[in-house]
């Protein structure tokens, strides 16, 4: 990767006295990406119940989450060679074209192609909000405006399954994707006007090869994950052969790796110090857990629960508030201690008993009961998610820390999809055989059946969604022998360096430094 050495040496940067109205049109479009996720997942039973294509459900979310995991280090390094203020209104421009086709689709597979498109601009999001802070702020600043990233991502996480709900109870479910039509336009405008940013540019080759071979292996592990067991048999060669394309691709990848000057994922960072692999194991395993709960519970509630859209999206707080608190808490805990390794022990614990208390639901288990679980399951990720980032940071050089802190991104992007990919092929091998054949999720729909087929169906329901509870709870397990093994080290007290804007605006997205 390169070094500081190669770059121009540059002045620190000043900070903008309209700062916090510019950060305020990036967070905006920051909050656009994360909100996303969670309406969609909310409106997902009434949005198949429509559309059909049940046995694709999963792919709704995993191709979506899988192409900002490709994108995202491209984004990066075109910011390094165009600038970072055209290539993020680009990207802000990509996700609204997208999310206005989503809301034509008329098929369940356009929807899964629109996602690609929208999956496409936020990865340019993700890639270049914390590039543009960088760029603005200087390292000592940054504290200052802390509060305004706090905020966008409380309002994301508890916003976005309520307005999912809201959206798809009083208007349609088309409504989720198109609301991203104002607010994407307003963004765009905004930053257009008012985001000033250096306009210096470094020579920056991107990894081509890492690109293709990681694209080409992650794709190859979430088919096989998607199609094993439900439309090819474990053992079949369809299975086998992207099983060998997935071995092949992330051995090349290793190889290239090595030896190319600024790779996409610099290996180093996995050896120099334990702590970093341990951190990815939790990352990911967190990454899982927030991605399919946000996705299979709503339609749990809905289906088998008798929940409406709107409500679904408030019986998602259980889950969604113990986050922010518990990880603010946990965060100001650690600042005034130095110590953290407690944090993401009990974190583990916490999800491993709330996950295998959901696989235990019940076609007769009331909401109520269900929120105590999602409680667990939510302190559990307030305790993991942060803790295992700063794991993270603490553990690399200055130097590696851009690649690093991408790489926590990469992560917990690909752990959701892996993790959509797999619990959606649980669910629809568990969905599949039961009558009404081929049946879609529509919850109004189910009072018309007899109750034999009706029974029949939400068992079937209940059956799949404990078995992807079930399967968490054990990753779960595993992350929490990784937290085991952290080892406390002293943290830091110096932040990365500014030598340059543009290294500023690249480091924090670009997985390709």
């Amino acid at each position: 990767m390169s070094t500081p050495t190669s770059l121009p040496a540059q002045a620190p940067v000043a900070v903008p006295k309209n700062v916090r109205w510019v950060l305020l049109g990036v967070m905006l479009a920051m909050l656009l990406s994360m909100l996303d996720n969670m309406v969609v997942s909310t409106a997902m039973p009434t949005i198949v119940g429509e559309l059909g294509g049940l046995e694709h459900i999963s792919w709704v979310v995993t191709a979506y989450t899988l192409v900002i995991a490709v994108t995202t280090p491209i984004w990066g390094k075109l910011g390094d060679l165009v600038g970072r203020k055209p290539m993020y209104l680009a990207s802000i421009a990509v996700f609204i074209v997208g999310s206005a086709l989503c809301g034509l689709a008329g098929s369940m597979t356009e929807l899964i192609a629109f996602r690609v498109v929208q999956g496409i601009g936020a990865g340019g999001i993700g890639a270049g909000a914390f590039a543009l802070i960088g760029a603005l702020v200087p390292p000592r600043e940054r504290g200052k405006y802390q509060g305004m990233t706090a905020s966008v991502m409380a309002i994301g996480t508890i916003g976005g399954p309520l307005l999912g709900g809201f959206v798809t109870g009083h208007f349609d479910w088309r409504w989720a994707f198109y609301i991203n039509l104002p607010l994407g336009l307003i963004t765009l405008v905004w930053l257009w006007r008012m985001l000033h940013v250096p306009a210096q540019r470094i020579k920056a080759k991107i990894d081509w090869a890492g690109i293709v071979l990681l694209t080409v292996s992650i794709t190859a592990i979430v088919l096989a994950a998607t199609w094993a067991g439900t439309t090819y048999a474990w053992g079949s060669w369809q299975i086998l052969a992207l099983g060998v394309v997935a071995v092949i691709g992330l051995a090349a990848f290793i190889a290239v790796e090595k030896r190319v000057s600024e790779p996409l994922l610099p290996l180093s960072v996995f050896t120099n110090h334990r702590n970093y692999p341990l951190a990815m194991v939790m990352i990911l395993v967190a990454g899982v857990v927030m991605f399919g709960a946000g996705l299979y519970l709503p339609l749990f509630q809905q289906t088998v629960q008798g929940a409406s859209a709107t409500d679904s999206g408030l019986l998602m707080l259980p889950m969604m508030i113990p986050v922010v608190i518990v990880s603010t808490i946990a965060g100001k805990a650690m600042s005034a201690t130095g110590k953290y390794k407690i944090f993401p022990v009990l974190g583990t614990l916490f999800l491993v008993a709330g996950l295998g208390l959901l696989a235990t639901m019940g076609i007769g288990t009331s909401r109520l009961l269900t929120g105590l679980y999602m409680t667990l399951v939510g302190i559990g990720l307030g305790f993991t998610m942060q803790m295992s980032g700063t794991i993270a940071q603490n553990s690399v050089s200055l130097r590696d820390m851009g690649a690093a802190m991408s790489s926590v991104n990469l992560f917990r992007t690909l752990g959701g999809s892996l993790g959509v990919a797999v619990f959606g092929s649980l669910f629809t091998r568990a969905v599949q055989p039961a009558p009404p054949a081929g049946a879609e999720i529509n919850p109004g729909a189910l009072h018309h059946l007899p109750a034999g087929a009706k029974n029949a169906y939400l068992q079937a329901v209940t059956t799949g969604t404990g078995h992807i509870f079930l399967t968490a709870a054990t990753l779960c397990a595993l992350a929490f022998i990784a937290a085991l093994f952290v080892i406390e080290v002293p943290l830091k007290k110096a932040g990365p360096p500014a030598p340059s804007a543009d290294r500023a605006e690249s480091t924090p997205a670009s997985a390709a430094n």
